[in-house]
C-alpha cells in the first residue's frame, strides 16, 4: 500500500545546484523550511524536483526523481567549506544523498508556470499524472472538490501560496477571473473544533480582500453533502459576478453562457486532443 509523503517535491531555481544533482547527488533543504512546511512527511523516499524558468525547455515542470539513500543534518560550511564566512555559515541543511536522477517518461507540468514551495505526495502520482495539481493529497475535501472542479472543467490552482501584508497564505483553490480572483477553501472538522480560528481567518480573508482575492469557504458537511447544489452553485456564481474564467487565447467563460462557447481542453496536456 502506497504511504502519503513518501514523494517530496522540491524545487530546483539554480543551475549550480542542478550540477549537484546530476554529478553529486545531493540536494539540500534548510532544517527551518523541513519543519515549517514538511513536519511528519519528512525524510521522503523519494525526492522529485520542480525546475524554474532558469531552465529554458524544461522551466515550469518536473522532470526528474531520484531514491533518496541517506539524510544527515549538518552546517552549511560543511557542504560548502570554501565559501565565504557569513551570516548562512552555521545555518543547518538536510543533506539529502541521492540515487542518479532518473527522467519521468513525461513531464509533469505547471500550467500558471505558478511558484511551488513543497508537494508531499506519493510514487503512483508522480508516474500517471501530467499536471501539478494532481499531486496532492494533503486532504480528503480537497480532493472531492478538485474532482468536481475538474469534472466541470474550471481550471484551479491548489495551493498557491499568495503574500499579502508580509503574510504569506497557502490558498486551497485559487479561480482566475477576468475581473477577480477567488479563493475557495475547504474548512475540515479541524476548524470546527477550534472556534478561535474563526479570527484568525477573518483577518486572512481582509488581507486577501485588499489584494483583489474574493474568498468562499465551504464546510465538510457542504462538501460531503451540498457539493453540486451548494457548493458548485456559489463558485459558479462568483466566476460570472467576475466576468468568467480568464482562459487565456479562449472565450471568458461564464456558467449562462450557450454550450459550445468554451473549449473544455484546460485539463489536457499541452499537444493532446
Amino acid at each position: 500500500m502506497t504511504k502519503r509523503g513518501e514523494v517530496l517535491v522540491a524545487i530546483i531555481n539554480n543551475l549550480n545546484d542542478f550540477a549537484d544533482l546530476r554529478d553529486r547527488h545531493w540536494y539540500r533543504i534548510p532544517v527551518a523550511s523541513a519543519e515549517k512546511w514538511l513536519k511528519k512527511r519528512f525524510p521522503p523516499e523519494w525526492i522529485a524536483f520542480y525546475q524554474t524558468k532558469k531552465f529554458g525547455a524544461e522551466a515550469h515542470a518536473i522532470n526528474y526523481v531520484a531514491k533518496v539513500l541517506e539524510v544527515k543534518q549538518v552546517y552549511r560550511h560543511e557542504i560548502f567549506p570554501d565559501e565565504p564566512i557569513s551570516e548562512k555559515t552555521n545555518k543547518r541543511y538536510y543533506q539529502l544523498f541521492l540515487s542518479p536522477l532518473k527522467p519521468l517518461r513525461h513531464p509533469i507540468i505547471s500550467r500558471r508556470k505558478r511558484r511551488i514551495i513543497f508537494i508531499s505526495t506519493t510514487i503512483e502520482k508522480v508516474k500517471e499524472v501530467k499536471e501539478i495539481n494532481d499531486l496532492y493529497d494533503d486532504s480528503k475535501l480537497e480532493d472531492m472538490l478538485w474532482a468536481e472542479l475538474k469534472r466541470l472543467v474550471i481550471p484551479a490552482e491548489r495551493q498557491e501560496f499568495i503574500e499579502v501584508s508580509e503574510q504569506e497564505y497557502a490558498l486551497d483553490f485559487s479561480i482566475y477571473c477576468i475581473d477577480g480572483k477567488v479563493d475557495v477553501e475547504t474548512d475540515g472538522d479541524f476548524w470546527h473544533r477550534h472556534p478561535e480560528k474563526k479570527e484568525e481567518d477573518t483577518r486572512r480573508s481582509n488581507d486577501l480582500q485588499t489584494k483583489g482575492w474574493h474568498v468562499i469557504r465551504f464546510t465538510s458537511r457542504q462538501i460531503r453533502k451540498e457539493m453540486e447544489s451548494y457548493c458548485i452553485d456559489k463558485i459558479k456564481k462568483m466566476i460570472d459576478r467576475l466576468g468568467g474564467l480568464d482562459v487565456g487565447k479562449f472565450k471568458p467563460m461564464k456558467f449562462g453562457d450557450p454550450i459550445g462557447t468554451y473549449q473544455p481542453s484546460l485539463f489536457d496536456p499541452p499537444g493532446d486532443n
